[in-house]
């Protein structure tokens, strides 16, 4: 088997993964290999598996991605697989999973920045400690830059709900594309407010249900077609502060090779990103099912993402 005997379980804020170290560059998980270790009922369970591998180590990598990562620093690699075994380009939450299993390695240092490789580049994480309102082994993530398609450029729908939104791309590394359905009543308070005009237009073309009541289950339809298909994020917006540069909002995600998820480090961000371009507001608190995070998108076209991490324990494979 190419994998070790021994890897580990963890998660942030409930999007979870299968984790090992391979120290000499050895163990390449197979797909089937990936699949049967992210089964649920069959393996150990995660939407991903994370192999934490020297960036030299790596195959296939592009070779000005190595140069990049070497300028950086970036001695470990994060390897990232969806749970189905396709190779996917990042994943936010899973940056600060295996920021943390590095820690309990004593491959990086909780006082100091680390410097984590990935196939969308390379990361810059910080550990923070305890945060209140966003838990216990809380990160801030140097997510890089972004960009953003036009706003609602796409459609979504959903294969057996009525209805159907417009949604905006956005490239973190890895495609995503971005549906706003809906304020809360406090929210909608603000509304009238000139700066929202962008923002009404889109909500006045939403005729699918509230976040809460998508079925996420069933994969989204995004027209036109994206060839590399795309997380899909819809959102409600909780609220709307303008004076202080901040809003909150709710996510769901149904994530390309996994399925809906309880979390999407890089849909937060896309959807921080969306966010921004309809409102102004760039500080944004936005919950998911397993958690609480905040996601700032700076004028420079970056992003940062700060949330919690959890290690559940080790597993010995028979």
């Amino acid at each position: 088997m190419t994998f070790p005997s021994k890897v580990t379980k963890g998660h942030a804020t409930g999007n979870d993964f299968v984790m090992y170290w391979d120290p000499d560059g050895v163990y390449e998980p197979s797909e089937q290999e990936t699949r049967w270790l992210c089964d649920r009922h069959f393996g150990i369970g995660g939407d991903g598996l994370l192999r934490l591998a020297r960036t030299e180590d790596m195959r296939g990598l592009d070779s000005a991605l190595v140069e990049a990562c070497k300028a950086a620093g970036a001695e470990w690699f994060m390897d990232y697989r969806n749970a189905d075994g396709s190779i996917a380009e990042m994943c936010g939450n899973g940056t600060r999973a295996i920021t943390l299993f590095a820690q309990k390695l004593g491959l990086a240092a909780a006082g100091s920045p680390f410097a984590l490789a990935t196939r969308a580049g390379v990361k810059t994480l910080t550990s923070l400690g305890d945060v209140p309102e966003l838990g216990q082994d809380v990160f801030q993530v140097e997510m890089g830059a972004f960009s953003i398609g036009e706003i609602g450029e796409y459609r979504v729908t959903i294969p057996g709900t009525p209805g159907q939104a417009n949604g905006t791309f956005v490239d973190m590394g890895n495609p995503h594309v971005v549906a706003v359905l809906g304020v809360t009543a406090s929210a909608g308070e603000e509304l009238g407010r000139p700066e929202f005009a962008v923002l009404n237009n889109e909500l006045a073309a939403v005729s699918l249900p509230d976040v809460e009541r998508l079925d996420l289950v069933t994969k989204p339809v995004v027209d036109p077609a994206i060839d590399s298909d795309q997380n899909a994020e819809f959102l409600a917006i909780r609220a709307l502060e303008p004076e202080q540069d901040q809003g909150s909002a709710f996510m769901r995600v149904n994530e390309r090779g996994v399925g809906e998820t309880l979390s999407c480090g890089t849909g937060l961000c896309a959807s921080g990103v969306v966010l921004q371009a309809l409102t102004g507001i760039h500080q944004w608190t936005i919950a998911v099912r397993g958690g609480r995070l905040r996601v700032t998108v700076h004028d420079d076209s970056t992003v940062t993402l700060t949330g919690p991490a959890t290690i559940v324990g080790e597993v010995r494979l028979a």
